[in-house]
């Protein structure tokens, strides 16, 4: 069949557990060490298959069965804009029906041209607070100094580090007396060459802001991430202040409930990095976006965390965007899901050159997911 209906589409979490306990951040509290990543497996009548990371209701899914491939994917575009919560699977299924990786329709599109044996630059964004049950300020630097490491013997050459303790979970000067000597210790357990990354999740303001990164100015930070919410006012004072005191720190935002007008900001030269979400903004809108950036010279990192699926999609994303800088990595080993295609060797992935996102399912594994918290929908024979 060249052009055969959607059949079936089946829905379940997978339970997937990080290798320690990942604690809280400027905003939030402990995030654990177990996620729940939702899969949907789309199925054709031809019976072709592809599975992703997919948030769509029983509704929604349903609304997708008899729907023509055709009309729910295009080569030049991805996936059509009412199908986008399938996004995933369906590219998945692109991907398998075509016998390509992802990256490689993805690159078609943009123009872009990747290598066979394909590798994605990440970076380890585990260094949580972790150290809020410590008293002393040396103890806890030496904590997460120590999870650095962990996280260089896995192969990542970069490193994000959760910052702005101060907002929420300790005494303002405390706070930030601890988030600079953390900085330190992990500049020194990971070596001069290794890229540091501070997210403050809107944590700070202009002024501790600069405070910290003129006290860790010798360090190499190379980007400051939601330093504080999102203001143009406050943007252009920053980069003014980085200007004076020759410290090429980027900007980085738009993870969360971004500005609308973020992107103007970019345009203008106000922000150097722009983080939508893998998967509240899409693959395909990325992909769109990610050309757009690459225009005004803005570069694309998009934001992944606890969804375990986005380190993959995210990789296969690098391959079409040129002035792509990092995948956020978030080890975690989920039964079910065989992602090994994929190693981390000095500071960069590599991506399998399989069909599809290059990953496979259990079948009993995803069975019972569907089973116990899932549904299943399919077209009437």
């Amino acid at each position: 069949m060249d052009n055969p209906r959607i059949a079936r589409i089946e829905w379940g979490r997978l339970e997937g557990r990080r290798p320690r306990h990942a604690g809280s951040n400027a905003r939030l509290g402990e995030h654990g060490s177990v996620i729940r990543p939702p899969v949907a497996r789309v199925t054709l009548e031809d019976g072709s298959t592809g599975f992703g990371a997919c948030w769509a209701s029983q509704e929604q899914a349903a609304s997708l069965l008899g729907v023509r491939w055709n009309d729910v994917f295009s080569p030049a575009e991805g996936v059509a804009e009412p199908w986008l919560p399938f996004d995933y699977p369906l590219w998945d299924l692109a991907g398998r029906r075509s016998e390509q990786p992802v990256y490689r329709l993805a690159m078609a599109i943009t123009g872009v041209a990747v290598d066979k044996a394909y590798r994605a630059p990440c970076y380890d964004t585990s260094l949580y607070f972790d150290d809020l049950h410590l008293a002393s300020e040396r103890e806890a630097a030496a904590l997460i100094a120590g999870e650095a490491g962990e996280g260089y013997e896995r192969g990542h050459r970069a490193f994000k580090i959760k910052v702005g303790r101060g907002a929420r979970h300790l005494p303002l000067e405390e706070g930030t007396r601890r988030d600079i000597a953390i900085v330190r210790a992990v500049r020194e357990a990971v070596g001069a060459q290794s890229p540091l990354l501070l997210d403050a999740n809107n944590g700070y303001n202009l002024n501790l802001t600069k405070r910290v990164l003129e006290e860790t100015a010798d360090c190499g930070v190379f980007w400051m991430e939601e330093a504080f919410h999102e203001d143009p006012v406050l943007y252009r004072d920053l980069r003014a202040w980085l200007g004076e005191r020759n410290l090429p720190v980027l900007i980085a935002d738009g993870e969360g409930q971004a500005s609308p007008t973020l992107l103007d900001w970019a345009r203008e030269g106000l922000v150097d990095v722009i983080q939508y979400d893998i998967f509240g903004y899409g693959f395909t809108r990325w992909l769109k976006l990610g050309q757009q950036l690459d225009a005004w010279g803005v570069r694309s990192a998009p934001h992944h965390y606890g969804g375990h699926y986005g380190n993959y999609a995210s990789c296969h994303l690098a391959g079409a965007i040129r002035r792509f800088t990092y995948v956020e990595w978030d080890e975690v080993a989920t039964p079910g899901l065989d992602a090994s295609g994929y190693t981390i060797q000095e500071g960069y992935v590599s991506v399998p050159d399989t069909p599809g996102f290059g990953l496979s399912l259990d079948e009993a594994v995803f069975r019972r997911a569907v089973e116990t918290n899932g549904f299943t929908v399919s077209l009437q024979a």
